[in-house]
């Protein structure tokens, strides 16, 4: 093939077609395909002759063109809702996100598949993300998400990690028990000594946060204490945290722990509680509902839910696979999270 000048001046190589093989090997371009898919009643002769003048060639099929003749693109479309909302693609502290996509990634390649960071698909200017790839994974969508309703009515195959509660006809998801290691950090407080349990949960409205209120509220029920749940968004980092034990401590000044379900606003709360003079633990004990770097980097690091995000990563994709090639496929599935004890709570010491 004859060279042409690419962008910097230099020299590259013309790729080469399936036409330039079918010119070489004296055949058909329907015969070239054919010998390469391995398609057809081509003579032996003929299909070997072929794949020996490609290899020489050094022709590799284009691969769009081979995912249109498959209808397949060979990639997944991966969309993380809550990043829609907080204001950034790779928020500060927080890599739940980027362990979860990294794991499905290389999981992705692991069964012959790429993997694509999709943005919001309910935007109407990303109609064309959707048709580039052959299913979709949607991380913590909210009640009635219309990325959900849009990607169903069109037909799409579709697995979620985490639920939208609005759709219970759905069984393509992967969640955490979010409600019973709420209990279970809750009763970690308790047996710490606290008596005056604060809840901080974000406002976005998935079933992260709504498994943990209601867990909270029937713990608090149970034992006939009245709870005291604070809504802070996701978008406020550090400084909701702050601005969260301000107003908790104002309706409840007994407060001695305080469960947040972002390590963000966890870290957020030590910040203010240390401001303020209080002792970790010894006077206000703190958990985090998702490990972070912030958690783990913090002056004192600080209890923490790991969602396992790797583990999360990895089944959402291998479910997606087994959906696009018509498999059973073995859902819901519930993961049960790691609940890290460090020096924000009592029994830790």
């Amino acid at each position: 093939m004859s060279p042409s000048n690419d962008r910097s001046g230099g020299q590259r190589q013309q790729r080469v077609t399936i036409h330039d093989v079918a010119r070489e090997a004296g055949v058909s371009t329907t015969t070239v395909s054919h010998a390469l898919n391995n398609k057809g009643t081509l003579a032996s002769s003929t299909r070997e002759r072929v794949t020996e003048v490609a290899r020489r060639m050094r022709y590799n099929a284009h691969p769009a063109a081979a995912g249109l003749r498959r209808g397949r693109t060979g990639v997944l479309g991966l969309d993380i809702r809550p990043l829609d909302s907080l204001g950034g693609r790779s928020p500060d502290g927080v890599d739940h996100f980027v362990r979860l996509a990294g794991a499905a990634a290389v999981t992705a390649v692991q069964h012959d598949f790429g993997l694509m960071l999709v943005p919001d698909l309910a935007r109407s200017t990303v109609p064309a993300t959707r048709a580039a790839v052959d299913g979709f994974i949607i991380c913590d969508p909210i009640e009635s998400d219309p990325v959900l309703t849009t990607l169903i009515s069109e037909g799409r195959d579709v697995v979620t990690v985490g639920r939208d509660s609005a759709k219970l006809e759905l069984s393509h998801w992967i969640d955490t028990d979010d409600a019973g290691t709420a209990r279970r950090v809750l009763d970690l407080l308790w047996d710490g000594g606290a008596r005056h349990i604060s809840v901080v949960t974000g406002t976005d409205a998935n079933s992260w946060n709504a498994d943990v209120g209601a867990a909270y509220d029937a713990w608090c029920t149970e034992r006939k204490m009245p709870p005291d749940l604070h809504r802070v968004p996701e978008s406020e980092g550090l400084a909701g945290g702050e601005r969260a034990l301000h107003d908790l401590l104002s309706s409840s000044p007994d407060c001695d722990a305080v469960f947040c379900q972002t390590g963000r606003h966890a870290t957020g709360v030590y910040t203010a509680a240390s401001a303020l003079g209080r002792t970790i633990p010894a006077d206000l004990q703190i958990v985090a509902g998702s490990d972070s770097e912030h958690t783990r980097g913090n002056p004192v690091p600080i209890t923490s839910v790991d969602l396992r995000p790797e583990e999360l990563g990895r089944m959402a994709v291998e479910r997606l696979v087994a959906l696009l090639s018509d498999e059973p496929f073995t859902g819901p599935v519930t993961l049960e999270p790691w609940l890290i004890e460090r020096a924000t709570t009592v029994r830790s010491l």
